[in-house]
């Protein structure tokens, strides 16, 4: 178990130093993760990284996420909700439509591809797929993690070689400075590690999607908004955060275990492209209606994961506390309004267990 564990954290961070060497966007995020991917599917060895390690990588980031929050930010968030809930319902619509298209170029069952094209974050939609009539949990699970892979990737790239001039001055609004705290360091460090561990237990409790996220940046931005300034985590986690996250997603697609994946991938790659571009509309149309940068917009409106967008709006200066708050907002409508609505549409598992 050691050793493939060993095998799987060397080449991880092999992939993030050539991806480095490279001047490639998030390099210990995407370089490990292709390092890993690549060499799992090419040699056929049994890599192993357990989900705590990626857990571990999702507490840091959600620490990082909810430091951003002031109460400025949370007003201005407040005030954002209609575009919040336009972005999000314009970009749920248009993946439904790509879900449909799939489906009739595939012959798969709709509910499958509407569910492995609705942006609702990877865990959360393949645990849905199984509450859900005539859904396959498989070809989901494959859906969802090219769309994943497929924004992780293009998103950044589009960011940081054809955007990065519209926000030249985002990173000082992306770090929350507290000149006042009423507590100062090292106080701050043991007071936030606590926060941290009580919000996890709370968000583990309440079954939250991404607890390990959900939690410290909840737990974290509460307490940044009483005044209590958040230390600034050393570098070096910040690289271990992109490498477990990486390392793990590069371990999570396994094209073997679908069939008919051939045939698949070319209509869920032209999907997430499409899902991806339209979602640089909407966070245009944000910008028009709200004060604030394109980049910001777009990695708010973008279909990919909370931790992931939120670590690339981290690197490169965008607002990352609106960031989080856009894909937060959309994580949460899909859960609690597009779960009622998918069920009632296409059937639940439990009903047709019933009937």
């Amino acid at each position: 178990m050691l050793f493939p564990i060993l095998e799987t954290s060397f080449i991880s961070v092999t992939g993030g130093m050539l991806f480095r060497l490279l001047h490639l966007p998030l390099p210990w995020l995407l370089g490990s993760l292709t390092a890993v991917l690549v060499w799992s599917l090419s040699t056929k060895r049994n890599l192993v990284w357990p989900v705590e390690y990626r857990n571990c990588g999702l507490v840091i980031l959600g620490y990082m996420l909810g430091s951003s929050f002031t109460i400025a930010t949370a007003l201005e968030i407040f005030k954002q909700l209609p575009a919040m809930l336009l972005a999000t319902t314009s970009i749920i619509l248009f993946s439904l439509l790509v879900g449909t298209i799939i489906s009739r170029r595939t012959g798969l069952n709709p509910a499958t591809t509407v569910l492995g094209s609705i942006p609702g974050g990877l865990t959360q939609m393949v645990v849905l797929s199984e509450e859900i009539a005539g859904s396959d949990l498989t070809v989901v699970t494959f859906m969802q993690t090219i769309r994943l892979l497929a924004t992780v990737f293009i998103v950044p790239f589009i960011v940081i070689h054809g955007l990065a001039g519209d926000t030249p001055q985002a990173g000082a609004a992306s770090v929350p400075v507290v000149p006042d705290s009423l507590i100062h360091t090292p106080w701050n460090t043991l007071i936030f590690i606590g926060i941290i561990l009580v919000s996890i237990r709370v968000a583990l409790r309440l079954n939250l999607p991404t607890p390990f996220l959900l939690g410290p940046l909840l737990g974290t931005a509460a307490l940044v908004l009483t005044g209590i300034q958040a230390p600034d985590p050393p570098s070096i986690l910040v690289l271990i955060s992109q490498l477990c996250i990486g390392a793990y997603l590069g371990l999570s697609i396994k094209p073997a275990s679908l069939a008919n994946w051939k045939k698949l991938l070319p209509y869920t790659l032209g999907g997430s492209i499409a899902l991806v571009f339209f979602s640089l509309g909407a966070g245009y149309l944000v910008t028009r209606l709200h004060s604030m940068t394109l980049i910001t917009a777009f990695l708010g409106t973008s279909p990919g994961g909370m931790g992931e967008m939120g670590l690339t709006a981290i690197l490169v200066g965008a607002d990352v506390s609106l960031v989080a708050a856009y894909q937060l907002f959309r994580l949460s409508f899909i859960l609690f309004v597009m779960t009622f609505l998918l069920k009632r549409h296409f059937g639940s598992t439990q009903i047709r267990k019933n009937q």
